[in-house]
Formats: structure tokens, sequence, C-alpha cells
């Protein structure tokens, strides 16, 4: 029996449909198995990242065990975050820079202050000589010390970050929400990911003890560079440690100032090198130690606009008992110290303001009373910002 041209037309529609869902039934299932290699090579990444964080949870004991003697947080929203630097030997990286005693302290210490709003940062140096009381802490070896007046590094050494913290907040009154440890190889590794970091020198560096040689005018520093360049003391500057902060701290500007370019943020290849270093270097509170928890922190942060990044010292002057360590200008450190617990803002200058810093303030001055807010205009301390560059 023949076929008609309709019945003829309609097998050849239907083989034509039948075509089609083969091949929309293969596209499926390759763009299907495309997806599960993707997801499957993004949690891979995914769960790499997040391994690299090391958790702190000998901190968060001693903390625990503290809990009661803590400041409480004024300002529920704003976030208190302890950048400590670690100046440790141990480790195959870190071996060059000395021996490794069995100890560590605390080459650099920042508080940073994110307000509430997430409009402004304000990052905080403590300087490593300053005269503070260390309280009681854990030893490694499960010891207590006794309460001791002592220079702020040693409580590192003594008890870690748990007792760096709990000082800093007897210290400050202010309530430490979350803490990182970072260490020479970690600070390395960082810059080299965002393919250095450049400074501007006034004049040539020719450090041995920071193994590091570099000519005059703009320069732009790989990790190791970088490392000797926030660590030299005396033969750059006049060889204060508070030039280095300073020096210090406008490193850090520069360091968020390249982060935050689009040259990083946008270049997946740039990108993950910069978070595997990030996280490889990381020791931080249990809450912060993985990629959710910093995620959380990072995305708040993220719009904050680099003129308002902060860098700035305590208030302090030489100590009165010996001119090679440090103390609080108690009248003005207590006043930064109460714009912060209360989020009030602080503004920063590159020069020293009239009746500011070393020139007011006298030990054993009353501190004021924490729990009422600063009034008036926002005090002004020395300090920069990211935005600022010092070659311009």
């Amino acid at each position: 029996m023949g076929l008609s041209a309709s019945g003829v037309l309609g097998a050849g529609a239907t083989g034509v449909r039948k075509r089609r869902r083969r091949w929309l039934r293969y596209g499926v299932f390759g763009v299907s198995g495309f997806l599960l290699v993707s997801a499957g090579a993004g949690w891979a990444v995914y769960e790499k990242l997040n391994g690299n964080i090391t958790s702190d949870t000998d901190a968060a004991a001693e903390l625990k065990q503290y809990e009661k003697e803590r400041p409480s947080a004024l300002v529920g929203a704003a976030q208190n975050i302890l950048m400590i630097g670690s100046d440790s030997r141990a480790g195959e990286g870190n071996r060059r820079y000395g021996r490794d005693l069995g100890s560590e302290r605390s080459d650099t210490t920042m508080l940073l202050h994110l307000a509430a709003d997430r409009r402004s940062a304000t990052a905080v140096s403590i300087p490593r000589d300053l005269m503070v009381h260390v309280p009681d802490c854990r030893r490694p070896d499960g010891t207590r010390t006794e309460p001791v007046f002592t220079m702020f590094n040693s409580a590192f050494a003594t008890g870690g970050s748990g007792c760096t913290i709990r000082t800093v907040e007897k210290l400050t009154n202010i309530r430490v929400d979350h803490h990182m440890v970072v260490d020479f190889e970690g600070f390395k590794e960082m810059v080299d990911a965002v393919e250095g970091v450049q400074v501007c020198l006034s004049e040539p560096i020719d450090d041995r003890a920071a193994k590091l040689r570099l000519p005059a005018g703009t320069q732009t520093l790989d990790g190791e560079q970088s490392l000797g360049y926030v660590r030299a003391r005396k033969s750059i500057g006049n060889g204060s440690d508070t030039e280095r902060m300073e020096r210090q701290q406008r490193f850090l500007g520069a360091l968020v100032n390249k982060v935050s370019s689009n040259d990083v943020l946008l270049n997946p290849a740039m990108l993950y090198p910069v978070l595997d270093a990030a996280t490889s270097a990381l020791t931080t509170d249990p809450e912060l130690a993985s990629l959710r928890g910093l995620y959380d922190l990072v995305r708040g942060v993220r719009t904050i606009p680099i003129e308002r990044v902060q860098f700035l010292t305590v208030p302090r002057r030489s100590y009165v008992y010996n001119a090679n360590r440090d103390q609080l200008v108690k009248a003005e450190a207590e006043r930064l110290f109460q714009r912060l617990r209360s989020d009030s803002p602080v503004e920063v200058t590159p020069e020293r303001p009239p009746g500011s810093g070393d020139n007011t303030g006298k030990p054993g001055d009353p501190p004021r009373n924490p729990s009422v807010a600063p009034t008036g205009p926002a005090p002004t301390f020395r300090g920069n910002t990211a935005a600022e560059d010092a070659c311009g």
C-alpha cells in the first residue's frame, strides 16, 4: 500500500523530531556533565582553600575561660579584628631570618576597627616595645604565668594570640571580635600573589640585617623585598621604631590598594593565587577559620572607599624609666579608644595635629567613662590612608 504525500511528510517530520529530541537529550547530558565537572572542580578548589586556614583553638579556649573579664561590645554591628604579624622562625621558609628558639613574638600588631555602617576602617598599630600590664596567661606547656608589667610583644611570646588579645582588651577596654596571625613566609607569598607592591624610596637602602638592597626612586617590591622593607629599621630614615611602624602602615595601604584593584579582583588567574596565599598564611579564631567566615567578613568591607581605610599608631611617648621603651599618652590614647569603643569617627593627617600625640597627657591620667559616647567633631590623629600615594 502506497504512502500519501502527507504520510511521507509526517514520517519525515517524526524523524526530525526524534533526531532533535536525541540531540537535545545528548546536549542536556553534555551540559549536565560539564556542570558536574565544573562543580566538582569548584568544590575541590573550595575544599583546598578552606583547608588552608588554621583554626586557633588554643586562643579560643583561653578567651572562653576568662569571658567574664572581657569587655562588652557597645556597638554590635561594628567589628574589631586584631592582626598579628609573627616573627616565628619555625618552618623551612622562615629559618633564613634567624634561629628557631622555640618561641615567637608579635613583630607587628594592629587593631582593625570596622565601622558598623562599613563606610570606614581604622587600623591602630600597637608598638611592640610599649610597656603594658600582661595578665596571667597559659604557656604552651600548660603552666601559667604571673601578671607582669612588661613590653607588649612579650604577651605573644608567653601565651600566644590568646594572651595578646587579653592584653589588648585590658589596655583599650575594646572587645576583640576576631584575630588573624600571619608569619614571615605567609606575608611574602601574599605580596608575590599580587605580583608585587609599589613603594617610593627617597634614598637607597642597604640593610644587611633585613637582607635588602634597593636604589632610590619608585620600586615594585616582591615578597622577599617587601618583608625586608617592613622589617628594616636602623638603615632607613632615623632608625626609630616609630618610623618603621609608619612605613608598615603605608605599605599595607599600598597592598590594600593593589588587592582592591580590578586587576586582581576581576582576574581569576591572579585571584586564586591571592586567595591561596592568604588562606595558607592565616591562623584565625575558629569563627573565621573557613572560607564562609572570611567571606562574611570581607563581604561587609569590600565597598569601603580606600580613602576611608585609615592607619595610625596609638598615641605614646618614651617610657619615663627607659628611653628605648614606650608608654601611652593616656589622655590621647583613651580619647582614641573611646571613639573606637563607641564606633565614633576619627580622622587622620600626615602631620602631627596640635595638642596630640607625644605632646599631651601625663602618666596616671584617669580614663574617661567608656559608656558615654563622645560628642563633637571627630578628633584628628597622625596617620595616613590607603589612598595616599607616597610617590605622588
